[in-house]
């Protein structure tokens, strides 16, 4: 399996040296790239005689003028090639950039174009870490999905004592191992994720909504295709980009999503329906714009169930996992949905909690099968998205993958309550 390790500019430089002697000893085919301050710090040389590889440097030329003929499309290759990017040491600089999608030379630009799974260890003074730009661009980073280890503290070479100095190889190699794992454990799953919150026509201009952001679905979606699933993704609008690898399907209404998923269902082998479709629907839609002249009575009729209909009509072993969105005795009616429905098992979504869940970039849930209710506690819907598929697997490999989901909720510091 490929790395692809990221050096940034700072005094930790000479570590990334031990780091990829660490990740060779784990069987792995280690490529180095490194930012132009960081080649002040280490010389290339250094690199390319540990790992066997050229050194990419950057996307241009040594006069520093014009496009590599090969460096200009490189990021592209070594993005969709490698298997993992590490970014040790990363700079406060290098994650600011991250941060705001800033593209300035080769390994911004690989960062951007890579669908594999991203680990950042910080290394930088302790005021630099300890800055709420810099803690605000680390939730930013976390929040899309990248792992981070964080620094350790000690004595820094700026002289001072503190949180700062990069975290040492091995908890490194341990992130980069789990985040491979992850990276094919659903390699030979299909998986339709459905996202969004869907929209009744009442009349040409208005419609009946909800809140759902697609947050929650389209972070599944991502970290489904991070871990070597093919994605089909049936969204609603929202105002979100899709995640690269997925197959888009964009839908309108309540009927619409049944019809795509129903499409596309004999494709799938995991099925998880995160999108909010609306329970209910105008009964008859206005062909013009209703004007305003007093009150106005909409009669609703129901939506078709299409959780229950994907239940009914699915192949024998694909895996159906719904959502219950609830505001008042969750556990109680999420358990009953789950009943009702059929389904292997259910994400309970506590939405009157406030700061998470609908429209928020945090969440947590309940995930209910018939026989267990396992509480993951607050955290990004990124993260949040991967331990909603760890129990997913539990589900089809529960002797396989139990103690490997206990030590990820070990290691994440988000331990899964089984009751």
């Amino acid at each position: 399996m490929k790395v692809t390790v990221g050096v940034s500019g700072g005094v930790a430089a000479y570590k990334a040296a031990e780091l990829v002697r660490a990740l060779q000893q784990q069987a792995l085919d280690v490529h180095v790239a490194m930012t132009q301050a960081a080649q002040q710090f280490v010389r290339p040389l250094t690199f390319a005689a540990l790992t066997g590889h050229r050194v990419i440097t950057g996307l241009w030329d040594s006069d520093g003028a014009t496009p590599n003929a090969a460096s200009s499309i490189e990021h592209i290759a070594e993005a969709q090639s490698c298997d993992a990017l590490l970014i040790a040491p990363a700079t406060a600089d290098i994650l600011a950039k991250m941060a705001h999608g800033i593209a300035d030379d080769f390994l911004t630009t690989m960062y951007l174009a890579t669908a594999a799974p991203v680990i950042v260890a910080p290394a930088m003074n302790v005021q630099m870490w300890e800055h709420p730009a810099t803690q605000t661009n680390i939730a930013t980073l976390q929040a899309r999905g990248v792992r981070l280890v964080p620094p350790e503290s000690g004595y820094l070479a700026c002289g001072m004592t503190g949180s700062g100095r990069l975290a040492e190889s091995d908890p490194i190699v341990r992130a980069v191992l789990e985040a491979l794992h992850r990276r094919h454990d659903l390699a030979q799953e299909t998986v339709l994720v459905t996202a969004g919150g869907t929209r009744e026509p009442i009349d040409p201009v208005r419609y009946i909504g909800n809140r759902s952001s697609g947050k929650m679905g389209y972070a599944l979606a991502e970290a489904a295709r991070q871990r070597g699933a093919r994605v089909l993704l049936i969204s609603a609008p929202t105002q979100l980009q899709p995640p690269a690898g997925c197959e888009m399907i964009p839908v309108m209404t309540a009927d619409e999503m049944r019809a795509a998923v129903l499409h596309h269902l004999s494709q799938a082998t995991l099925v998880i329906k995160a999108a909010a479709v609306a329970d209910f629907r105008p009964r008859i839609q206005a062909d013009q714009k209703i004007k305003r002249s007093g009150p106005l009575t909409l009669e609703l009729e129901p939506t078709q169930d299409i959780l229950a209909e994907v239940v009914q009509r699915r192949n024998p072993g694909t895996l159906v996992i719904g959502f219950a969105a609830e505001t008042n005795q969750p556990l109680k009616h999420g358990r009953g949905k789950l009943e009702r429905k059929g389904a292997d098992a259910i994400v309970l979504n506590d939405v009157s909690r406030e700061g998470i869940g609908f429209e928020s970039d945090r969440n947590a849930v309940t995930f209910l099968t018939p026989s267990t209710a396992i509480d993951l506690p607050e955290m990004s819907k990124r993260a949040l998205a991967d331990r909603i598929l760890d129990e997913a697997l539990m589900l089809r490999h529960p002797r396989n993958v139990l103690s490997e989901v206990a030590a990820n909720a070990a290691t994440s510091h988000t331990p899964a309550h089984r009751h």
